[in-house]
């Protein structure tokens, strides 16, 4: 007979076809209903507290003698952890590259909880390393690469890029001093090794560059133009000037939507580069990779098909819930250069023998099923509405720059916008109180109307919309930026 806990045994404590199901679904019911209630009060996407009191609340929360009933347990979360919380699906919830999740991706989340799986030996996952392969392949070929590619789902950008580096490091040292830096270390010419992306690139390329010996000077910044894209004609004098003194460029970085301005380098180009230079391509996608969906602007990934590798993330324009990403590669035999083979997860018999181990093309170990709430959502939905979704926010961000080119108190940087972020400031005032203005005008705006962005270019301070919500439309934009002209006014006639 099962030991009591408190007033739960194991058999309701433990997922299991009996009494365990049972309670899943109580569970599930009382956690649903409190979510709906709370998503039902949210009339601005935050009404919580000051950071303080939040911290104070959450901190008397943290206590674990004895046990509790779960209903009395989701009411104090809602009062705590809920109404503090952001909620991102709000229309007027447009700060940063954070989506509101479709709801079969958030069904799908309870489905892997519930299972459990890893995806790193076959054994542990029979169903799920299969589909996860074959969406994988499904994605590849959305991109454009042939039956020779293969890809992993990744828990984000970050650790995408960070592969690409680490596969590119590896691949260069291999075929320029037959150097296996998985087995010896790097090499006695490492430091002399390059890469270079736009001054608009991620700092997770600087970050992987230093996470992986090679140190963040490695990374030379190449010089965008007005449109924030990578100047060719300064990466082809920098490969050069490179050559000249002896370095060893090996790797370009091309960025498809950077996080300010979602500007696009020119893929194409940097492609034809890489290729003259014998020089590995990779292109950040995180942002922009959803452009693959679109039926008008697919156009705008020309020349991603001749990356080496790609990084695309799903929770963002994708509307998966994080966290939900993909590392993509041309060649999949560059796989080999990180696998390492551990006896009790994917011994060389099971290779031998055809037995699929994702461990072997994965920097994680333990990973999830994620690759379940993508095919849930595009199934659900289907594509053509995907592509409506995606659409319908560059279609907003066009109108919002149509707007503010308009209007004498705002200034809008950047004027034709390249995905769905606009970049602009409140300009009321003196110059040199502009930057603490526009900064306060963030801030209370948060507090109490809307999430927006700020983000600081050539020392000025700037309000940025990221718009993912296909439900925000431009009278919501419109009301924010009225509410930005209240606040703007308030604040001056108090300095």
């Amino acid at each position: 007979m099962n030991t009591l806990l408190g007033t739960h045994s194991f058999d309701t404590a433990i997922l299991n076809k009996g009494p365990g199901a049972k309670e899943l679904q109580h569970q599930v019911q009382q956690a649903t209903e409190t979510l709906i209630h709370s998503l039902q009060q949210a009339e601005r996407p935050y009404q919580g507290k000051s950071p303080e009191d939040v911290k104070k609340e959450i901190r008397e929360l943290i206590s674990f003698h004895g046990n509790h009933s779960f209903s009395d347990i989701v009411n104090d979360l809602h009062k705590t952890v809920l109404s503090n919380s952001l909620f991102v699906s709000h229309e007027k919830s447009i700060a940063h590259l954070h989506c509101p999740p479709v709801i079969p991706a958030v069904v799908g989340e309870l489905i892997i909880g519930a299972m459990n799986q890893s995806l790193d030996s076959w054994d542990q996952s029979p169903a799920a390393t299969f589909m996860d392969q074959e969406m994988i392949h499904w994605l590849t070929s959305q991109f454009g690469y042939d039956e020779g590619s293969d890809g992993v789902f990744t828990s984000g950008g970050t650790q995408s890029n960070y592969m690409s580096l680490l596969l590119a490091r590896d691949n260069y040292c291999n075929k320029k001093w037959n150097h296996d830096v998985k087995r010896d270390g790097l090499p006695q010419q490492f430091n002399r090794m390059r890469i270079l992306c736009s001054e608009s690139a991620h700092f997770t390329v600087k970050k992987s560059a230093g996470q992986l010996g090679l140190g963040e000077n490695a990374v030379i910044s190449v010089r965008t133009d007005e449109s924030h894209r990578m100047c060719t004609d300064h990466l082809r004098s920098l490969i050069e000037e490179m050559k000249m003194q002896g370095l060893f460029p090996f790797l370009i970085v091309g960025t498809c939507g950077t996080t300010d301005f979602g500007s696009i380098d020119p893929l194409e180009d940097l492609a034809a580069i890489a290729t003259e230079e014998k020089m590995w391509l990779h292109v950040d996608a995180a942002f922009g990779g959803a452009l693959i969906l679109s039926d008008t602007y697919q156009w705008k990934l020309n020349g991603i098909e001749q990356a080496d590798s790609i990084t695309v993330d799903f929770h963002k324009q994708f509307y998966q819930p994080i966290s939900c990403g993909a590392f993509l590669l041309k060649n999949g035999e560059h796989f080999n250069l990180m696998n390492h083979v551990a006896d009790y997860l994917n011994p060389e018999e099971d290779d031998e023998e055809g037995i699929l181990n994702l461990v072997a093309k994965s920097t994680q170990t333990t990973r999830r099923f994620d690759s379940l709430k993508l095919y849930l959502s595009l199934k659900t939905i289907g594509l053509d509405l995907f592509a409506d979704m995606i659409d319908s926010t560059f279609e907003l961000a066009i109108d919002v720059a149509d707007y503010l080119r308009e209007q004498e108190d705002f200034e809008l940087l950047n004027t034709e916008p390249e995905l769905n972020t606009v970049v602009f400031r409140y300009v009321r005032g003196e110059e040199k109180k502009l930057n603490p203005l526009n900064r306060k005008i963030q801030q209370e705006l948060y507090h109490s109307y809307a999430a927006i962005a700020k983000t600081t270019i050539d020392e000025k301070q700037y309000l940025k919309f990221t718009m993912l919500n296909p439900r925000t439309t431009l009278p919501d934009v419109v009301e924010i930026l009225n509410r930005i002209r209240v606040l703007g006014e308030n604040w001056r006639k108090h300095v």
